[in-house]
């Protein structure tokens, strides 16, 4: 072991992917680790099962995230899933998220003594639980406008369903003879604006709540102005997760960012009627 004491995680919440990502993918270049095993939106596959496994107890889904809160109020289930989480992270599958030189050194990712966290908008709604496990953990909240989320969300869903459309005829006549064990798109509320953007909205909403819940352990980031002056956040957050970075760093990282999709719904009138038709509850999200 290294010296020095243990250090909390870092949650990094937001359901825009492109946005979380981008944030979570610069800070892992100045010093915060975020996982060996990663999907390719940076997301952790260690903390990812463990946050799907939490959804699957009360029948939620990333998209369908809500009953969490049924199993955060029954106390002793909840309980037994936070004993199952701290038993989880001290067993050998961590070497999944530490790699296993970290895994050989440290054990467990409480162990850590290095800046560390995980991104995974469905702690969002789970995050009680994970405060219960990381009582001391920071949370960061990537939030983007609602109507660019929605589109993001529902041009996703048409991508996927096109690619297992596909896949589907090619393998139909194989389901005489056994059942379909997969769906045909990862969520069928995102098919729509107005389904996709209630998802934000209810996303926004416990974010925000979890941001508040920790207090100055909190940080919260608008997607558009990290894009208009990434420098000055990249620096903020580089101090808010205790990382070392030097200034020649923060400016190579801020370097990468590309302020063109701020704001993108404005370059279609579909999406600006729409936001317009929102405007109350946009307003109500600072927008």
């Amino acid at each position: 072991m290294s010296s020095g004491a243990e250090r909390p995680p870092v949650i990094i919440l937001g359901m825009h992917r492109s946005g979380t990502t981008m944030v979570a993918r610069l800070l892992e270049e100045l010093g915060l680790f975020v996982g060996w095993r990663k999907q390719g939106d940076h997301e952790a596959l260690f903390f990812l099962e463990l946050d799907n496994w939490l959804l699957e107890q009360v029948g939620g889904r990333w998209d369908h995230p809500e009953p969490v809160r049924d199993l955060i109020a029954e106390r002793p289930v909840r309980e037994l899933v936070v004993d199952y989480l701290r038993y989880t992270l001290r067993s050998p599958r961590a070497v999944s998220f530490l790699g296993l030189g970290r895994y050989l050194r440290y054990r467990t990712p409480e162990a850590l003594r290095e800046p560390w966290g995980f991104k995974d908008p469905r702690a969002t709604f789970a995050l009680p639980i994970w405060l219960d496990v990381f009582p001391e953990a920071k949370v960061v909240h990537v939030f983007r406008h609602g109507v660019d989320v929605a589109e993001s969300l529902r041009r996703r869903h048409e991508r996927i369903l096109a690619s297992w459309r596909a896949r589907y005829e090619k393998l139909r006549w194989t389901y005489l003879f056994r059942s379909k064990q997969s769906s045909f798109t990862t969520s069928v509320r995102c098919a729509n604006l107005e389904r996709g953007f209630a998802l934000w909205q209810s996303y926004l909403a416990e974010a925000r709540l979890a941001v508040r819940s920790v207090g100055e352990r909190g940080y919260e980031l608008r997607y558009e102005d990290f894009l208009a002056s990434p420098r000055e956040h990249l620096a903020k957050l580089a101090e808010f997760c205790a990382l070392s970075a030097s200034p020649a760093q923060i400016d190579v990282a801020a370097r990468q960012v590309r302020d063109d999709r701020a704001l993108a719904y404005r370059e279609r009138p579909e999406l600006r009627s729409f936001a317009e038709r929102h405007a109350e509850a946009l307003e109500s999200f600072g927008y």
